[in-house]
């Protein structure tokens, strides 16, 4: 096995490296998220408080990704990805603290210090892609960015799960203890083994080049941002915070079951390719066919719960399994999109304010989630989600009808 690995070209080796550094990151980070939602719920705080404390995380997300892809442009993404490692690590030592001393001020920092640390880490992991690809084999990229992707949203899922249960096992110190030097291996690991010039622009790019100048990249930019807005409105604290007040599900169980939907929503992700490459290279065309499809989902499933048509459990569990199926095509074409519209010398530049609207979106979800929630209900916010979708289709439809531009 160590043969074979060593005896794997250079580019295989640094994919694996890149991979395996997003793993370990995302499982700390779907983790954290759990751990966060269910305690500080059981400490009383309302849906709105919650989301509030994931404000600055989203907030310094839209910033890490304008500045990060400028930032790994000029530095190299190998840097730009152990920084966020290590800010990870910050973080999740900051929330060490005794319970009296974790204010709101202080867990919105170290959410803040996550969400650099995720951004930088994500915008590296997609940017590598591009570099490691050789130029003009879209099937591969498509590949390759489907399967990291959707790797990362299975083990996502499994660090739901994973902050479920150790709430539950060792409590939420001891949780993030653990987490915390976890990911200090990994991080020692990579700084040993990451190439210094992975993804350095050839000449270094100036800060007023942090917003894209192409069409293409604009136009999917806006369309990730209402995409997410749309998940996030409802799935990351009206969904987790229902099914534990209106439905009376334990922690493990709602660990369990947010587990195991972005599980199945990450390798729905990863299978993406042989969905929607089966002729030819996914395009614009591609992508607002998806977005229509989904915004049909997310429309019966609102109007199934304003309605009452089904018993809320039944409709959400199934609604869900739906939504997520879907909704994974969706993410999975963008992502692919996004790498290959991007411009090959500084590839993170274009990459980096992709994911900034991605993280406004996400920005905007959460709070919504919260407010929404508190003063409508989860109908509303499933409402909400429908319409955001049909601006995603909408926008869409100026994509270019071929998949590089």
């Amino acid at each position: 096995m160590l043969t074979k690995l060593a005896s794997l070209p250079d580019s295989i080796k640094q994919y694996l490296i890149v991979t395996g550094n997003y793993w370990a990151f995302t499982l700390t980070d779907g983790a954290l998220r759990m751990l966060v939602v269910l305690h500080f719920y059981d400490l009383g705080y309302t849906p709105l408080a919650i989301a509030m404390l994931f404000l600055f995380y989203e907030i310094f997300g839209v910033v890490t990704n304008l500045v990060g892809g400028w930032l790994g442009a000029r530095l190299g993404l190998n840097r730009t990805m152990n920084i966020g490692l290590g800010l990870q690590i910050v973080a999740l030592s900051m929330l060490l603290l005794p319970t009296a001393m974790l204010t709101v001020p202080w867990v919105m920092a170290a959410q803040a210090m996550s969400g650099i640390a995720k951004d930088l880490n994500k915008m590296s992991a997609k940017s590598a892609i591009k570099t490691l690809v050789p130029k003009g084999a879209e099937d591969t990229l498509y590949r390759w960015v489907a399967r990291l992707t959707g790797s990362k949203n299975a083990l996502k899922g499994a660090g739901f799960f994973l902050g479920g249960v150790l709430l539950s096992a060792v409590g939420f110190k001891g949780a993030i203890a653990i987490m915390a030097l976890a990911l200090l291996l990994v991080w020692i690991y990579s700084i040993v083994s990451l190439k210094a010039d992975l993804g350095k622009a050839k000449t270094k790019p100036k800060f007023t080049q942090i917003f894209s100048k192409s069409d293409s990249v604009n136009i999917l930019s806006a369309a990730r941002l209402f995409l997410f807005s749309a998940r996030d409105v409802w799935f990351v604290v009206a969904l987790p915070v229902f099914l534990a007040s209106q439905l009376g599900w334990q922690h493990s169980s709602v660990g369990t079951f947010l587990a195991a939907w972005v599980i199945a929503y990450g390798i729905v992700q990863s299978f993406a390719p042989a969905l929607t490459a089966r002729k030819r290279t996914p395009d614009g065309n591609t992508a607002t066919l998806w977005a229509g499809v989904l915004t049909v989902v997310t429309s019966v499933l609102a109007l199934v719960m304003f309605t009452g048509w089904l018993a809320p459990q039944v409709a959400l569990i199934v609604g869900l399994m739906v939504f997520g199926a879907v909704f994974a095509i969706n993410s999975s074409l963008h992502s692919y999109l996004i790498v290959s519209y991007a411009g090959e010398d500084g590839v993170s530049l274009d990459i980096g304010f992709y994911y900034m609207a991605n993280a406004m979106g996400r920005l905007l979800g959460t709070v919504l989630s919260g407010w929404v929630y508190q003063e409508a209900g989860l109908s509303a916010c499933l409402l909400i989600s429908a319409i955001m979708l049909l601006l995603t289709f909408i926008i869409s439809f100026k994509l270019p009808r071929t998949a590089a531009a």
